[in-house]
């Protein structure tokens, strides 16, 4: 979730304008162990609110100081942001954790993700020292600048130690490529026949790396393999990759493919290679079978009767659309909205002027102002205008038990209003027939959308999403019980935003936020999906209801798209197939 600052509220949350592919390899790095080489790892952290956090890491490569990582990193890229990233490179000995000892830090760097801003620092008197193959090329940059990354571009940077030495001549690359909203992806299935047997004792551990040839011949590492265990007839495991990173969406550009016997010392066996295309790929879907000699060009000279070092064979691809928001919505899904308000007695006598629920016949209190800005946006996503509209914490008729969980027209059997004004309205005719109590729990009505979304999810098509929204005035009471409802939510078609209406210390809320880390359960079970959004309502005291609407809906077509495609579910109207040849891919700006 995009953290929401009084500082960026007035304008909303940045709108995500694509995704970006992160690839990283290093060179030269410092050899920490004694008897073998380093087994390097890289950290990638983000920078939120002044203070770093990990995003994600790469695999670890054994005793390699030139490591070329197979870990993709996908980072979501705001244009208006200055989004700055940090590279933390480890050598990991065994299952300890990273960080433990100094001397397990190999060097680090800063930058951030944007357009290219080379810096140009020719005064840095270490730099043909660290790095003499950049200095040679002129490629230049210094320590103190932040050298940003941009979409299909590369980076090179000098790893820092602490305090700013360099580590060495130790340098990372980092390699950025851009995915737009309509690209798709592939699901391609590998085995090999006949390898050549590598091991004196045993027999091979092959793996299998893609290497994609750009337009400057240089090669850019696809994917690689799991190792497949003393066995010349490998079957490695499906893998999917966007065809944007396969290939550049140009069917015809060659894919370099190597076949390796792996050594536990970092020191893998060559055992061939071949060249591809997805066009040739795509052959297999034609019925033809698909397979290439792997080869090795000095057997290939040496041995008259050389025919091959065994054959690799595509068994399977599958082809998979990127859907977006926009194509699930014109495909006919509908966005139901509910609307859950807080009617606990911390809100204050509603005959008061001062109390939150004071209906003031000249300006709208918090609650409509909210309920009014981000049901007038849903609206326009739901065919027939019904909303759900629902109180909680307050004693209710006709015997006046305290109720979380009511509809405020009071009727149990059809709680949905006609149209925003529809809400308002049994909210207004709700208030003088209730009486003000608590708690504050929430875990019931969110149980009971997760329930209502959990029948629609049923369903197996993309019909129908939901929008809970909850307006309250204070910190939950039940927060246990209210954890474990949202993990249990985030598996059905379902997004929850939570305004804060009042001057309350909304800070424990932000726990269900999930934007300092993944939100678990009292068991500990992590989401499935980041499915919630709070915001305090004071921050937008002074905005229009269009800011306010813009930054609590942001989030919602990510969250609608990444519910379908966990689901494996397209759009219910027939869309367009990825055509054949590919064209060039058309960024989508997403919808909010």
């Amino acid at each position: 979730i995009q953290a929401t600052s009084p500082a960026t509220s007035l304008s909303g949350p940045a709108t995500c304008v694509t995704k970006v592919e992160l690839r990283v390899s290093c060179k030269a790095l410092l050899d920490r162990d004694t008897l073998n080489k380093s087994d390097p790892c890289v950290i990638l952290m983000v920078q939120n609110d002044g203070q770093w956090i990990e995003l994600d890491r790469t695999e670890v490569i054994k005793s390699n100081l030139h490591p070329v990582f197979g870990k993709v990193f996908s980072l979501d890229y705001y244009f208006e942001e200055v989004q700055k990233l940090r590279f933390e490179v480890y050598d990991i000995h065994g299952t300890h954790s990273i960080g433990t000892r100094d001397d397990d830090f190999l060097g680090g760097v800063e930058c951030t993700l944007g357009q290219v801003s080379r810096c140009c620092c020719l005064t840095n008197p270490f730099l043909p020292a660290v790095a003499p193959d950049l200095w040679a090329q002129g490629q230049t940059f210094c320590s103190s600048c932040s050298l940003q990354i941009v979409a299909q571009k590369k980076m090179v940077k000098p790893l820092l130690l602490k305090y700013g030495k360099y580590a060495g001549k130790s340098t990372i690359t980092v390699h950025a490529e851009e995915i737009s909203g309509n690209n798709g992806y592939v699901e391609l299935s590998f085995c090999a026949k006949k390898l050549d047997d590598k091991d004196l004792f045993s027999k091979s551990d092959p793996f299998l790396e893609i290497y994609r040839i750009n337009d400057d011949e240089t090669e850019q590492l696809v994917y690689r393999t799991e190792v497949i265990k003393n066995n010349l007839n490998p079957v490695w495991e499906p893998f999917k990759v966007s065809l944007i990173s396969l290939c550049s969406c140009d069917e015809d550009r060659k894919l370099k493919c190597l076949v390796w016997d792996h050594d536990s010392r970092g020191k893998h066996d060559f055992i061939g290679e071949f060249y591809a295309t997805f066009r040739e790929m795509q052959k297999i879907s034609s019925g033809n079978k698909v397979s290439w000699d792997c080869m090795n060009p000095k057997y290939k000279q040496k041995k008259r009767n050389y025919k091959n070092s065994g054959v690799v064979i595509l068994t399977d691809l599958k082809l998979h659309r990127v859907y977006s928001f926009l194509d699930y919505i014109m495909g006919g899904c509908q966005i139901h909205f509910t609307v859950a308000i807080d009617f606990t007695a911390s809100n204050g006598d509603p005959r008061n002027s001062c109390s939150l629920h004071y209906i003031n016949p000249y300006q709208p209190n918090e609650y409509l102002k909210a309920l009014i800005a981000v049901g007038e946006i849903c609206q326009d996503y739901d065919s027939d205008k019904r909303f759900s509209a629902l109180g909680f914490g307050a004693r209710i008729p006709p015997n006046y038990e305290v109720s979380h969980d009511f509809a405020i027209n009071f009727n149990p059997e059809d709680d949905e209003c006609e149209e925003i004004q529809g809400v308002v309205e049994a909210y207004q005719n709700c208030l003088p027939k209730i009486q003000l109590y608590g708690p504050t729990n929430v875990a019931p009505i969110i149980n009971r959308l997760a329930k209502v979304a959990a029948g629609d999810g049923n369903i197996k098509d993309a019909s129908r999403y939901h929008i809970l929204l909850i307006l309250t005035d204070g910190v939950v009471t039940d927060m246990a019980d209210t954890r474990e409802a949202i993990v249990r939510a985030s598996y059905q078609p379902l997004s929850i935003i939570i305004v804060g209406v009042g001057n309350a210390d909304f800070t424990d809320m932000q726990i269900l936020d999930g934007d300092d880390g993944v939100l678990r359960s009292p068991k500990g079970e992590p989401v499935l999906r980041d499915i919630v959004q709070f915001v305090p309502f004071r921050d937008f005291k002074t905005a229009s209801p269009a800011a306010l609407a813009k930054c609590v809906l942001a989030e919602v077509p990510s969250q609608v798209v990444e519910y379908f495609s966990h689901k494996a579910i397209s759009p219910m109207s027939p869309m367009r197939d990825l055509p054949t040849p590919i064209l060039s891919p058309v960024a989508t700006t997403p919808t909010e």
